[in-house]
C-alpha cells in the first residue's frame, strides 16, 4: 500500500487529465496497474504468475503479421462507388449483369488501399516504382476486388517471369543494398518491360500523391451479360483532382523532409473534409484474336488505342472516411484478382491468371486461413459456407445453414444446398495444343516507341536524365543491350541515352579522380555495390558526422 501511496503523491494531478474509461485485459478484468511488474520487494526477482504482464507481453511479439512481399508500404481509406447506370451512352445490362453497375445513383461501400510495389513496410513514398492502385467494392453480390497499379501496362505478359522479376527489383541478397543495375539486367533480357521502363523513368514513375495518380485494373477482364454473352474490359480509374507527377530531383526534396508525405496527404485532406474522387471509365472490346492489331489484346504490356476502343464512363468513386485503426483496416485488407461477382469472368490474359493463384494465397499465409472473417474484408452480404476451423475462426454458426451439424454438400437432411444461376453462363470454347509458349505478336517496341514521342518535352529529358544516371553505373553488357531495345522502340530515344551514359560516366570519371567514391561503368565488378549516390551518401556520413567523446 506504501508504493501505491508513494506512486500516486508522485503522479500529475487528476484535475488535469481527460476523462478515461478503465482499462482492462483482453479477458475482460481490469487493470489496476499498468506500469509495474510484480516482484519480490519493489526491485526483487520478479515472479512467474506476471499474468498480465506475460498476456501483455506475447501479444506486443506477435503483433506484425508477416510483410507483404510486394505492395508492402501502403496506405488507404474509405468511400463509395456510385454508378451512372450506363456505359457511355448506351445501357450497361448490354455488356454486363453485374449489379454494382446496375440503376443510375446506387451507391456501394468501397475501401481503397494505395502503396509502392518494391520497396519495404516503412520505405520512402518518393520511390521511383509503380503505385498500387486496389479497390473493394462491398457490393449486393458480395465483394468485388478491382487490383491493379497507377500505370496502365507492366512489365512482362507471363506470370512465370514475376517471382524473378521481383528478385532482380528487391535489394541485392548478399549486402541488402538497393542496386537498380539488377532491374536493369533482369529488363535486357525482357524487351517486352521496355514500354513499362519508358514510363517508370519518366515523371510517371514517381506521381506527387496518392489523390493525383490514375488507376487501372491493367489486366483484361470479361463482361458477361444475362445471354452470357462476354465482352473484353479494361478499367481506368480517373482523378477528378488532375493528375501530378514529380522529377527525380523535387522526389529528393521531399524525401529529405519525410517518407510518408503521400499518407500524411490522404489522410489529412479527408479530414478537412477535401474528399478525393475518381471517375471509373472502361474500354470494350468483343473478345477475340483482333488480325487488324499488331499487338495481342491481352498482353498487359500494351495499352489498346482510345480512338479504337474509347474510355467509356460508368460511375465515380468518393473516398470521405479515414481508417481508425490503420493495422486492422488497411495493413490486414485483402485483395485478390480472382475476387469477382456475377457478370464478370476471366479473360485468358496470362498475369490475370497467375495473380489470382498468387494473391489470395499471399493473404493466407500472411493474415491466416480465416482472413476473409476479418471485418475489413468481410462481404456486408450474408455469408454461409462450409469451410471452417483454422485458427481464429469466430464466424457465426449461423452461416451453416438451419442444421449446424450438416457442414457438408449435397445432403437431403439439411445444411445449404446450390444457388440457381442468374443468367446464362459464360462458356467459351477452345479447340488448340496445351503447351508452353510465348505469344505470335509481343511487338516489343512499337507502343515503347509511340509513348517516348507522345511525352512533353521535359518527360523525355527527364527520362533520359534519369535512365543515363542508373545505366551509367550498369555492366557495360546491360548498357549496349539497354540502348538497344531503346533505339528498336525510336532512334532518337536510344540515340539520347546512348550520348547520356556516356556523359554521366565521363563526370563519374572526374568525380572519383577528386577522390569522390564511385565506379566506373562497364568495370567488372560484383552486384550490390548500390548507385554513386548511395556510396557518395555513405561518405558524407563518415566525413561529415560530429566527433564526440565517450560518456
Amino acid at each position: 500500500m506504501a508504493d501505491k501511496n508513494y506512486q500516486k503523491e508522485n503522479e500529475i494531478p487528476r484535475e488535469k487529465e481527460a476523462d478515461r474509461e478503465p482499462m482492462t485485459t483482453r479477458q475482460g478484468h481490469p487493470v489496476t496497474d499498468n506500469q509495474n511488474m510484480r516482484t519480490i520487494g519493489d526491485r526483487g526477482p520478479a515472479t512467474m504468475e506476471n499474468y498480465h504482464f506475460l498476456e501483455k507481453m506475447s501479444h506486443f511479439d506477435r503483433e506484425e503479421v508477416p510483410e507483404r512481399v510486394v505492395h508492402a508500404r501502403g496506405t488507404g481509406a474509405f468511400g463509395y462507388f456510385e454508378t451512372y447506370g450506363k456505359v457511355g451512352d448506351e445501357p450497361v445490362e448490354k455488356y454486363t449483369r453485374a449489379k454494382v453497375f446496375s440503376g443510375a445513383g446506387k451507391r456501394s461501400p468501397l475501401m481503397v488501399r494505395y502503396s509502392t510495389v518494391a520497396g519495404a513496410k516503412d520505405s520512402p513514398e518518393t520511390e521511383r516504382d509503380p503505385r498500387g492502385f486496389a479497390v473493394k467494392m462491398y457490393t449486393e453480390d458480395g465483394n468485388w476486388d478491382l487490383v491493379g497499379n497507377n500505370l496502365k501496362i507492366f512489365f512482362i505478359r507471363d506470370a512465370m517471369k514475376f517471382p524473378g522479376m521481383i528478385h532482380a527489383f528487391k535489394p541485392d541478397p548478399a549486402s541488402n543494398i538497393p542496386d537498380p543495375t539488377r532491374m536493369f539486367d533482369f529488363v535486357s533480357r525482357s524487351p517486352e518491360a521496355i514500354h513499362m521502363i519508358t514510363f517508370l523513368f519518366s515523371p510517371w514513375g514517381i506521381p506527387a500523391t496518392y489523390r493525383h495518380m490514375q488507376g487501372s485494373g491493367v489486366n483484361t477482364y470479361k463482361w458477361v451479360n444475362d445471354e452470357g454473352e462476354a465482352v473484353l474490359v479494361k478499367y481506368h480509374w480517373e482523378p477528378k483532382q488532375g493528375i501530378r507527377n514529380l522529377t527525380q530531383e523535387e522526389a529528393d526534396e521531399i524525401q529529405s523532409k519525410t517518407v510518408a508525405h503521400a499518407t500524411e496527404d490522404l489522410y489529412m485532406a479527408i479530414e478537412r473534409g477535401n474528399y478525393p474522387e475518381w471517375e471509373l471509365f472502361v474500354q470494350i472490346m468483343e473478345d477475340d484474336y483482333h488480325e487488324e492489331l499488331d499487338f495481342d489484346p491481352l498482353d498487359d504490356t500494351k495499352l489498346w488505342p482510345e480512338d479504337k476502343f474509347p474510355w467509356l464512363p460508368v460511375g465515380k468513386m468518393v473516398l470521405n472516411e479515414n481508417p481508425t485503426d490503420f493495422h486492422a483496416q488497411i495493413e490486414q485488407a485483402s485483395f485478390g484478382t480472382g475476387v469477382l461477382v456475377d457478370g464478370m469472368d476471366f479473360s485468358d490474359d496470362k498475369m490475370l491468371i497467375g495473380r489470382t493463384f498468387s494473391y489470395s494465397d499471399t493473404q493466407r499465409y500472411r493474415v491466416g486461413a480465416n482472413y476473409l472473417q476479418v471485418p475489413v474484408n468481410r462481404p456486408k452480404t450474408n455469408v454461409r459456407t462450409n469451410q471452417h476451423r483454422g485458427q481464429l475462426d469466430h464466424r457465426d454458426p449461423s452461416e451453416m445453414g438451419d442444421d449446424p451439424s450438416i457442414n457438408y454438400e449435397p445432403s437431403m437432411r439439411g445444411g445449404l444446398e446450390e444457388a440457381e444461376e442468374r443468367g446464362k453462363p459464360h462458356q467459351p470454347t477452345y479447340n488448340a495444343e496445351a503447351l508452353s509458349k510465348p505469344i505470335d505478336r509481343p511487338n516489343n517496341y512499337g507502343q515503347a516507341g509511340e509513348t517516348y514521342r507522345n511525352f512533353e518535352d521535359w518527360e523525355r529529358d527527364e527520362l533520359i536524365k534519369n535512365l543515363s544516371n542508373v545505366l551509367a553505373q550498369s555492366d557495360e553488357r546491360i548498357q549496349e543491350a539497354m540502348v538497344y531495345h531503346f533505339t528498336q522502340a525510336d532512334e532518337d530515344y536510344g540515340r539520347h541515352v546512348k550520348e547520356g551514359i556516356k556523359a554521366k560516366v565521363k563526370e563519374m570519371e572526374q568525380m572519383e579522380d577528386e577522390g569522390v567514391p564511385g565506379r566506373e561503368a562497364g568495370q567488372k565488378s560484383k552486384f550490390g555495390a548500390g548507385t554513386q549516390k548511395q556510396q557518395e551518401a555513405a561518405q558524407d556520413a563518415v566525413e561529415k558526422g560530429n566527433e564526440a567523446d565517450p560518456y
